[in-house]
């Protein structure tokens, strides 16, 4: 069984300072398909300033108007470049980060969604962790925090209760990464993947709580049509499933029984333990006390949002650029048995078409 090593957290850097950064020797891979919404000036006013911490790699699937509008603002700032054609699969995020990758220049690479913004510290501490593990699942909290972020706020604290949340940025090793072959760009749930291959091919994960990376939310039509899709990420994930399954009948029968209490205690409960994912690792600084109260509402929506995405299992998966994804995340034990089937000279095959020949 693999061993999940989780290393002390290292000191910052504190010769650093904003007037003269330590560059570090590490890629920065952001996949990115931009939408309506799309705030040009605020990206580029980031990776302005994370160009001069790191090495960045915007793997741009875009449409051609807005990827041209992309290299105009970008030219001379950071590696911009197109998702591999060579690279083939449906999830479009999964694309770009396999042609990163592969195009990146330096062992550590922060792989990190558009919405997610890292500081100086942030980056050194994943540095100096990835000397130790193959990966690293930082903790993400979002800010400015309006309606819709305080209610997912109320899923990150219950899931730092229950093994750490998921965030919208991984950092991995490149040589563990191009040894396994990367990863399956046909799934939903496309975080857990990979780190599920790197479990599955021996790798070594870490999954500090403390270390916090601030994330822009999205906008509020964006968080509604995405509920299903969230909920449907737990097929990946059996336990989960059913337990949220269970919250919409439990709710029933307690009405039925006409036990309010019931529902009052099991409110506050959920509250309870909200309250310590908030206080674990020094949550408290970055997630303010009434997100707590949130944790009961996504419970709720989770319950009906389960349901849902059941039925859109039993109907072929979820709707995903012009197709649909079935499968969210295939679990340990798949990976390693197609692990084991490849040749010793061989990896899986969905990152060597770009490996050194990727576009540039």
């Amino acid at each position: 069984m693999t061993r999940t090593t989780v290393p002390p957290r290292p000191h910052p850097d504190r010769t650093a300072t904003a007037s003269a950064p330590v560059r570090l020797p590490m890629a920065y891979v952001l996949p990115l398909r931009a939408t309506d919404g799309h705030d040009l000036d605020e990206l580029t006013g980031y990776l302005r300033e994370l160009c001069r911490w790191v090495d960045v790699v915007v793997v741009d699937g875009s449409p051609p108007e807005r990827y041209a509008r992309h290299a105009a603002a970008w030219r001379g700032l950071v590696r911009h470049v197109p998702p591999d054609p060579a690279v083939r699969g449906r999830n479009g995020k999964a694309l770009g980060v396999l042609t990163g990758v592969a195009l990146a220049r330096h062992e550590h690479v922060v792989i990190a969604d558009d919405d997610v913004r890292y500081d100086p510290s942030a980056l050194r501490a994943v540095h100096a962790l990835l000397d130790r593990v193959d990966l690293v699942r930082p903790q993400n909290h979002f800010d400015p925090l309006p309606w819709h972020a305080w209610w997912d706020t109320g899923r990150t604290l219950l899931a730092r209760v229950f093994g750490g949340d998921w965030p919208g940025t991984l950092a991995v090793r490149r040589s563990t990464f191009l040894a396994m072959g990367g990863y399956d760009p046909d799934v939903l749930f496309e975080n857990l993947e990979l780190h599920r291959t790197v479990r599955a091919y021996g790798g070594s994960t870490a999954t500090p709580a403390w270390l916090y990376v601030r994330r822009l939310p999205p906008d509020a039509g964006h968080f509604l049509g995405q509920r299903v899709r969230q909920a449907y990420d737990e097929t990946a994930r059996p336990a989960w499933l059913l337990g949220a399954l269970a919250v919409l009948p439990a709710t029933a029968a307690a009405l039925a029984a006409r036990r309010p209490g019931l529902l009052l205690r099991a409110g506050l409960v959920t509250v309870a333990v909200a309250e310590l994912g908030r206080r674990r690792a020094g949550g408290a600084r970055v997630f303010p006390a009434h997100t707590t109260l949130a944790a009961p509402v996504w419970l709720l929506e989770r319950g009906a949002c389960a349901w849902l995405a059941v039925g859109r299992r039993l109907r072929g998966g979820v709707p995903y650029a012009g197709s649909r994804l079935r499968v969210a995340a295939h679990s340990t034990r798949a990976l390693r048995r197609r692990l084991a089937r490849q040749p010793a000279d061989e990896t899986a095959g969905w990152v060597r078409t770009c490996e050194g020949g990727g576009p540039s």
